[in-house]
């Protein structure tokens, strides 16, 4: 069976569609009338393999409608992308271009299906997303009490931090009524947050941000979170390894977890203290320990047994 591969370039008004054999792009709006018009399109294809690039919440509704409709999805890389545009001479960047850039990316390297989302995994992460944007503007709100003096601005900034505190809290409870709400997620918090140094609100990051975990091995669950230190090697010279990429939300969790976890969690904390002995940075200790933290959690759920059980 042989996949027909459509790019399809999303921003935030369009979806600009690149079709096998086709001369041009097809340009339709990013709405649920513009996807109708695109299956319709799809359905003169015998096997039809949606490619787009990542973008956050601009391509969520595509992969919803095309996974309700049991069409094949690939969401890619975009720095993969670009990197493929690059070598092969490319250099110009508009959205038809990139909608024929990534029909050609798919064609050379057919990549994997993306599965497609639950919807209780859907609204999960939504509200993962939400909590941390209301935790940023309360961060932002309390960092404009210092050095105001005028009472009205103070009671009126103190007034919107009660709000984003009451929202936050009600997003938690969103949260945590969603994952009771299923076996399988609620068992995966449990195991997670039997783990010293993870709590509830890094739980949820986890299960809704990272759904790989307990699935991936070891060294694809670090490069997800974007921990996994990457070699800079060249000839006779060895340079310095660096993490890079990832999901910045994943890796954020992981730090505010890993924190505690050095001073609560005894394997963690000899691991730390072992690295710090034999002279390395903070910096690179805590990473390891992030690391190492993400590794425990995946065996935790990968073996169904929580941290007093596990091996």
């Amino acid at each position: 069976m042989s996949n027909q591969y459509v790019a399809v370039d999303v921003s935030k008004a369009a979806l600009d569609i690149a079709l096998p054999g086709a001369n041009g792009v097809w340009r339709r709006t990013n709405s649920v009338a513009g996807i109708a018009a695109l299956r319709r399109r799809l359905a003169t294809l015998e096997h039809p393999h949606i490619v787009c690039e990542a973008t956050g919440r601009y391509g969520r509704l595509l992969a919803r409608q095309m996974g309700a409709a049991g069409i094949a999805m690939s969401i890619v890389n975009p720095r993969q992308v670009r990197d493929f545009a690059r070598a092969s001479g490319q250099l110009a960047k508009t959205d038809a271009l990139d909608a024929g850039i990534i029909l050609r990316f798919a064609d050379a390297m057919q990549p994997a299906r993306t599965p497609p989302t639950p919807e209780n995994q859907a609204r999960l992460a939504e509200q993962v997303r939400r909590r941390r944007q209301l935790v940023g503007m309360l961060a932002t709100e309390k960092q404009r009490l210092s050095g105001l003096d005028d009472a009205e601005t103070l009671a009126s900034i103190r007034e919107h931090i009660a709000f984003l505190q009451g929202q936050i809290g009600q997003c938690d409870a969103r949260i945590t009524a969603e994952i009771e709400a299923d076996a399988t997620l609620a068992r995966k918090a449990m195991l997670l947050e039997s783990i010293p140094g993870i709590g509830a609100t890094t739980a949820a990051v986890l299960i809704a941000e990272l759904p790989e975990l307990g699935i991936a091995d070891k060294k694809q669950i670090a490069a997800l979170a974007g921990i996994a230190p990457m070699n800079r090697d060249s000839g006779q010279w060895r340079g310095q390894a660096h993490i890079t990429g990832g999901r910045l939300s994943v890796r954020c969790a992981l730090y505010m977890a890993t924190l505690p976890a050095i001073r609560f969690n005894p394997t963690i904390r000899d691991f730390y203290q072992h690295l710090r002995a034999g002279g390395k940075a903070p910096k690179v200790a805590i990473t390891a320990a992030m690391r190492k933290l993400l590794i425990i959690a995946n065996a935790i759920v990968q073996q169904d047994k929580p941290w007093a059980n596990l091996a």
